[in-house]
């Protein structure tokens, strides 16, 4: 929950917990020209004192440990890999605070959050050590052998601040990535720092050897500033990953195939179904599949003009009817023990109008461009969004999102740093064993919405030549369930779509 309160209408009071420093950094600047202050709150929260007892406890759920042969890379290598970044950019330790950050490095994960398998933590790992700052409660025996196995050490989960204070006192070098980690945070080291820099000899000699004199530092620690190594790390997909992806793909397009049949028979049967009723008896469909954990996010069910809204969610009470003679859109995904999926169909039970089946075949048509797109190696993603959008404006119509996000490996549904978008501020090139999302769509306010999407993962592409002695990069679908061909106007489109069934075993 955020918390920002006006006060005396001069200062907006801030919980640091609850904002990325980057963040608290940005509204302090916005405010200023308001000639209002920001206050951080260093105690605490008054919403908490309100509180009380009545407080919700929070979630307490067991951390189970993430499979080898899901995972595809100890902890011990994945550790070693940060270790040596740690000593590349001169500093003794890294804060990580980012959830799947931290499932990801120790092969851990949670169900702390709704749709996503991670738990509440903070992780700092250090040259020679490590360690996790969780909720000991969730802490199983099968997980306290798995970390003490790795080298790392449990502390209690509110216990990061005095240990940053610590490690600033020792004169660390700490490595924070500020659009992550929270204001508590860098502000408490930064702090520390200041009283750690006050102590220091008249001549400025660091008296911590082990953090400064390692570091070449000459006038004490300031802190490291950059973007996560993590990040990347955890986008590019090694074999095991990419297998467990293509295979929960598959018993994830079993589902979708039963239920789609049974959504299209009740239909037909003329039996009246509420947005909520359809999104549900996919969860019924999906949950009897091997390693079905949850969804990946709310299930976005729209009829007709539903369908227009981005980000719609049907609730009981207020959805609308599946309405046949409209289209139907449908994005939904799920996660399982082996990998994440993330789907959007948009179908018609009926006859489309002219207009419906030109819209949608220029979606798909920009979703086969970017499908089939080659490109050579170090090509952002902002590049290739033109692809998905050129069939559309051609007739001057478009989108208001980007074209792809990154997906994570039995994480979260979003992921970094890679994007295909419009935004062309994200200059992160997409590499191999990267996934992302393939989903162009256009949404005709009060009428009907069409969005069509795929998870693809980026490999090599063996082309005859090699301009530059570079490599060329394609993508290869995971997601196996076909699109519906009733919508398009005939043309290549519907050739395309023959041509790129993909086969669904028997699941």
């Amino acid at each position: 929950m955020m918390f920002c309160l006006l006060v005396a209408e001069s200062a907006l009071i801030l919980d640091q917990f609850l904002f990325s420093h980057d963040a608290a950094k940005e509204l302090k600047e916005a405010i200023s020209k308001k000639n209002l202050e920001l206050v951080y709150l260093y105690d605490l929260n008054p919403v908490d004192e309100i509180w009380k007892e009545s407080r919700p406890k929070p979630p307490n759920n067991p951390i189970r440990v993430h499979d080898m042969k899901y995972a595809g890379l100890d902890v011990a290598s994945k550790l070693s890999s940060l270790r040596a970044e740690l000593v590349g950019t001169g500093a003794s330790a890294i804060v990580i605070s980012m959830l799947d950050e931290v499932a990801w490095l120790l092969n851990l994960r949670g169900s702390d959050v709704p749709h996503s398998p991670v738990m509440y933590a903070y992780l700092i790992v250090e040259v020679d050590g490590a360690k996790l700052f969780v909720d000991n409660s969730k802490v199983t025996k099968e997980v306290m052998d798995h970390l003490k196995n790795a080298s790392v050490e449990l502390r209690p989960y509110d216990s990061i601040l005095s240990e940053i204070r610590r490690l600033a006192a020792q004169g660390a070098q700490l490595w924070l990535d500020t659009s992550s980690v929270n204001a508590a945070i860098v502000e408490t080291y930064k702090s520390a720092l200041d009283k750690y820099r006050s102590n220091l000899g008249s001549k400025g000699k660091i008296k911590n050897k082990r953090y400064d004199e390692s570091n070449g530092l000459s006038e004490g620690p300031s802190g490291v500033y950059m973007r996560s190594p993590i990040s990347l790390a955890k986008a590019l997909k090694n074999p095991a990953e990419l297998e467990g992806m293509q295979n929960c793909h598959l018993r994830d397009a079993a589902a979708l195939a039963q239920f789609w049949c049974w959504l299209e028979e009740e239909i037909h049967n003329n039996v009246e179904l509420t947005e909520v009723d359809v999104a549900d008896k996919l969860l019924e469909f999906r949950a009897k599949k091997e390693g079905f954990l949850d969804t990946s996010f709310d299930t976005i069910s729209g009829s007709g003009a539903n369908g227009a809204i981005i980000h719609y969610r049907a609730e009981i009470g207020s959805c609308s009817v599946v309405d046949p003679n409209k289209l139907f859109l449908l994005d939904s995904g799920a996660q399982y023990i082996d990998g994440t999926t993330d789907i959007t169909r948009t179908v018609h039970f009926g006859e489309p109008t002219a207009r419906e089946k030109e819209c949608f075949t220029r979606v798909l048509k920009g979703h086969i461009a970017l499908d089939q797109a080659v490109f050579p190696e170090n090509t952002p993603g902002f590049v290739l969004d033109a692809f998905a959008r050129s069939s559309l404006w051609k007739i001057g119509l478009d989108y208001r999102h980007g074209t792809g996000h990154g997906v994570g490996a039995a994480l979260n549904v979003h992921e970094g740093p890679q994007s295909i978008s419009y935004r062309y501020g994200n200059t992160t090139p997409l590499q191999k064993g990267m996934i992302v999302s393939n989903e162009p769509g256009y949404y005709e306010d009060h009428a009907f919405g069409i969005r069509i999407e795929n998870l693809l993962h980026v490999q090599e592409i063996n082309t005859p030549n090699r301009y530059g002695g570079i490599e060329y990069l394609g993508f290869e679908k995971l997601t196996f369930f076909p699109i519906q061909v009733s919508p398009l106007v005939e043309g290549s489109a519907r050739q395309w779509l023959w041509n790129n069934t993909r086969v669904i075993h028997k699941q």
